[in-house]
């Protein structure tokens, strides 16, 4: 895949999106009514009309048995997530560093997923859903659940990114009304936050991964037993209460 220009430095900010080929916004839900819970995991268009979010929390309700109290539910903590996401349209953004560490640690069904790679901000052609199906498929995960968890995740960790980068943006604008020689030191600030975060990921995350490289790096693939997941559901349960 190609790259295009790269993210925006302090001179030349671009405006804010997340580094893929779709600009999509990762939702999640996790909605408990009467001691009935409803968890769901997805990506939305943020060009798409607000009217397609109740017709999808209907949708939604209609196809997993749900009472009607979810469907507003539903509407509330898309359109919630939505407008979050949209507050930071037009804004700019920029990072001094453009290779950026991505952690999966999930669990999806009997099959746990702990992995951490590299990923390219510069490359605006990333495509974290095909990127996971090719994942699956060397490894030899079946289960269809599993990929589109994984593509979550790491549009998650992205859109986390770009929302620091974004903040980071709006701070030096503010410092420069009052300060000189603001580049330098937003450089050594950059410098130091990779430093940190390639120590909390390890040596291991140094190489770049390729599609070919993953039998030399092999990521943890766990099948789970009925019991182990059980175990976990009652404890997640219990945690959550």
């Amino acid at each position: 895949m190609k790259s295009h220009s790269p993210w925006g430095t302090a001179k030349n900010p671009v405006k804010f999106r997340i580094p893929t080929a779709e600009n999509l916004v990762p939702i999640r839900l996790d909605i408990e009514i009467d001691g009935q819970r409803f968890r769901d995991a997805f990506t939305w268009n943020p060009s798409d009309p607000d009217s397609e979010v109740a017709l999808f929390a209907k949708r939604t309700a209609k196809d997993s048995k749900l009472p009607p109290a979810f469907i507003t539910q539903i509407a509330q903590s898309i359109q919630t997530q939505l407008t979050d996401f949209r507050s930071y349209e037009g804004q700019d953004m920029y990072t001094g560093e453009k290779i950026v560490p991505i952690k999966l640690d999930l669990r999806v069904n009997h099959t746990l997923i702990k992995d951490n790679f590299l990923w390219d901000l510069n490359n605006f052609e990333s495509d974290p859903e095909e990127f996971a199906k090719t994942f699956c498929k060397d490894m030899g995960i079946v289960d269809p659940e599993v990929g589109p968890a994984i593509a979550i995740s790491i549009r998650e960790q992205l859109y986390e990114i770009a929302v620091q980068n974004v903040t980071s943006a709006r701070e030096s604008r503010m410092n420069k009304k009052g300060r000189r020689g603001l580049e330098h030191i937003q450089a050594s600030k950059n410098a130091g936050n990779a430093v940190d975060l390639f120590k909390l990921f390890g040596n291991k995350s140094s190489v770049v991964r390729k599609r070919k490289e993953w039998d030399v790096y092999e990521p943890i693939v766990d099948l789970l037993s009925n019991e182990e997941v059980d175990a976990l559901e009652a404890k997640e349960e219990r945690m959550a209460k």
